[in-house]
């Protein structure tokens, strides 16, 4: 979209505030703000605001930016109730004779924590015969296979068709084997598709070689978003060569794409009864009782020492309280710097050692209304430390928001307005003292920036057509009944006027 040397965003008003202000914008950045016609904008292009509210662009802390867009057009199974429906939906999918011969059927989605029956290759096998289906639940952390699906990700057999953790994870690319300009036409289209929703930046987690990939998005003209392109072990090593630390901006890219941090998944989810937990599940015996830790303290602490001597950040994947607590144990024996991704259960005694480890709580809001029913059922007894943002926030933990897209869609509103009601779908709110304020969601949300452009910072900016604190004020801060699901619902809903990158349009309805 459009880009003027100079743009004067007049009229505008600032979150929870009524006077009107004027901005001027000059090559990529805010240079001024003041009051309404006291700016000197010279020549600038002028674009009445009219009394919308603006606020620094949004971020989204964990994404993978290309599963998220195959996602979008894959086979939604998230609102299968048991196996037998999801194995419906796959039926009436195949009946469509979309499918070109030999392909795959790939679906995404499904959750099993509660189904009252159980998935099955020869379940799938009755529907779809000699066509491959492979189904992704909604976690990443296993997949559901027919017999032929099976063998077309290389397995030959197995004894029920539901791979989890290690059994799947090394396999998942095998789905995602769809032509370079293909998938980057789909991460465009999904990236543009988040602008709309006021994102200006996300932070891509992708299980590839996430740099040569954005490289040559952005040597194509990929120009929507900033990315900061996150590392995995296999890719640390051409990294460290490389010489590149996080945050340090990558040539040809505009200014838009940055290194990353770098990525470690220690244990599983909480869907599948893999996070890693100091109490085993309930009704499971044997080693994994307890979860699966799939990379163990003495691998952790010697990957996080070299990546963080190389001027890398760490971002750890741990979801089980045990998970979270080693996790810890490892920022502290290496002095590395970073955050925890997801910290869904935690021990109490560990919320200190966040705030006091300087360890940022990247958590993804939305995961909350997923699990609730899961966690009351395999978490029992537990849950007021499940998702706990309100205890992180209150022990002076900063937080992060973001979706874990596909996991959750990439639309920050969802997780703001998960993070300040936990509820969803007319339900009461889960745990509300958990809840956390929606100042404190925003400041999550804006990269650090807080809720107010600055002369000075980058022209990332938002323009909303209402008033956030306004509507989140609908429920009185009672956090219970109608009035707060009516304000987590417009939260979710709120209308994006436009968003400007670096200056630009990325975004605009008016």
């Amino acid at each position: 979209m459009s880009r003027a040397a100079e743009l004067l965003l007049a009229g505008a008003r600032l979150v929870g505030r009524t006077d009107p202000v004027d901005l001027l914008l000059r090559d990529g950045h805010v240079v001024g703000v003041g009051a309404a016609g006291t700016l000197d904008a010279g020549p600038a292009e002028r674009v009445d605001l009219a009394g919308r509210t603006v606020l620094p662009g949004l971020w989204d802390k964990h994404v993978h930016l290309t599963q998220w867009a195959l996602v979008r057009r894959r086979l939604d199974l998230s609102g299968a109730g048991s196996a037998a429906e999801a194995a419906a939906l796959v039926r009436d999918r195949l009946a469509e004779g979309v499918l070109e011969p030999g392909a795959a059927l790939i679906g995404y989605g499904f959750r099993d924590g509660l189904w009252p029956d159980v998935p099955t290759a020869a379940l799938l096998d009755a529907v779809a015969g000699s066509v491959p289906v492979v189904l992704v639940s909604g976690d990443l952390h296993c997949a559901w296979l027919s017999t032929a699906g099976l063998r077309y990700v290389g397995v030959d057999t197995h004894p029920t068709g539901v791979l989890r953790e290690s059994e799947w994870l090394p396999l998942a690319a095998a789905v995602d084997r769809v032509a370079d300009e293909l998938a980057d036409t789909w991460v465009a289209d999904a990236a543009a598709a988040a602008a709309a929703r006021g994102v200006v930046g996300v932070v891509d987690l992708e299980i590839t070689d996430n740099l040569t990939t954005w490289r040559r998005r952005f040597a194509d003209g990929f120009d929507a978003l900033r990315v900061r392109a996150g590392v995995w072990t296999p890719w640390l090593d051409d990294v460290l060569a490389a010489g590149l630390r996080t945050g340090d901006v990558l040539p040809g890219s505009g200014g838009l794409l940055e290194q990353g941090p770098f990525k470690v998944v220690t244990d599983g989810s909480l869907n599948t009864r893999t996070a890693y937990c100091h109490d085993a599940y309930p009704g499971l015996t044997g080693p994994e009782a307890h979860g699966i830790l799939s990379v163990p303290p003495d691998e952790l602490v010697p990957l996080m020492k070299r990546a963080h001597g190389g001027g890398l950040q760490c971002a750890i994947h741990a979801i089980g309280d045990h998970a979270n607590a080693l996790a810890l144990d490892a920022f502290a024996a290496t002095g590395a710097r970073g955050s925890v991704e997801h910290a869904q259960l935690l021990d109490d005694t560990d919320l200190a050692r966040f705030a006091g480890l300087g360890v940022i709580a990247s958590v993804q809001p939305e995961h909350a209304m997923d699990d609730r029913d899961v966690a009351d059922r395999h978490w029992a007894g537990r849950t007021g430390r499940a998702f706990p943002y309100g205890s992180l926030a209150d022990a002076g933990v900063v937080l992060a928001l973001g979706s874990d897209a596909p996991v959750a869609p990439l639309d920050p509103w969802v997780a703001v307005a998960a993070a300040v009601s936990r509820s969803r779908d007319g339900r009461d709110p889960w745990h509300p003292e958990q809840r956390i304020g929606l100042r404190t969601a925003l400041e999550a949300s804006t990269d650090g920036r807080g809720l107010y452009p600055a002369a000075g910072g980058p022209a990332d900016l938002v323009v909303l057509d209402a008033d956030p604190l306004e509507v989140g004020a609908a429920d009185g801060g009672a956090g219970a009944g109608g009035a707060a699901t009516a304000a987590a619902d417009a939260l979710r809903e709120m209308p994006v006027a436009g968003t400007l990158l670096a200056g630009r349009w990325t975004h605009r309805t008016f």
